[in-house]
């Protein structure tokens, strides 16, 4: 599928054929082609929680508002960011480029970073929110549907995940088989009213 295609068709699906699972090969491709996704300083703040266990679904379901897509998708992401990514061995992020680089690029992160919570938040949502673009439309393109969710009560789902205390939860994502056809785009701006040259 052409890109301009994925776009296109890619709509947040509410209703999954719950009796459809996605292989562990499928899941693995998604999420490889996803961690191709860009970050500021190559420091990939996203980590996956992948949600299997049927009864901590259920558990998610009851604070996402009862959302059915939550327990019936084939897949349930929960994107999250290490907001201190950053400081954690970030020679990593640069280990396969020469030394100079990734002196520059050590140095540039530690300069940025520290003391910068606020840029430690903005940057996590950024690559979260960008990766998660990437994994919906790989999976149009591998023939399933999605819907990013933030419609959630994020300390009860942080609390049922044992999310770590330097993380947070940027979104969820749910992918499977829609079990309706996407109703008409509710009103897409027009491009004059959303696009500027130079200045407002």
């Amino acid at each position: 599928m052409e890109v301009k295609h994925a776009i296109e068709q890619r709509r947040s699906a509410k209703m999954y054929d719950v009796s459809h699972r996605m292989s562990e090969d499928e899941i693995h491709h998604l999420l490889e082609y996803t961690l191709l996704s860009p970050t500021a300083f190559n420091i990939q703040h996203w980590r996956f929680v992948a949600v299997r266990d049927p009864a901590l679904r259920a558990e998610i379901r009851k604070v996402s508002w009862n959302q059915a897509q939550v327990t019936d998708a084939s897949l349930l992401l929960i994107l999250c960011m290490d907001l201190k990514a950053w400081d954690k061995d970030p020679q990593r992020y640069w280990r396969n480029a020469p030394q100079r680089v990734q002196d520059h690029m050590v140095m540039g992160i530690r300069e940025y970073y520290t003391g910068n919570e606020q840029a430690q938040r903005d940057e996590g949502m950024r690559s979260c929110s960008l990766a998660t673009m990437n994994l919906m439309l790989l999976a149009k393109d591998m023939g399933y549907d999605s819907c990013p969710m933030d419609g959630f009560d994020f300390d009860a789902v942080a609390r049922l995940i044992r999310l770590p205390a330097d993380h947070a939860i940027c979104m969820m994502v749910t992918v499977g088989k829609s079990m309706q056809a996407p109703r008409p785009r509710g009103g897409q701006l027009a491009l004059d009213e959303v696009f500027f040259t130079d200045h407002f």
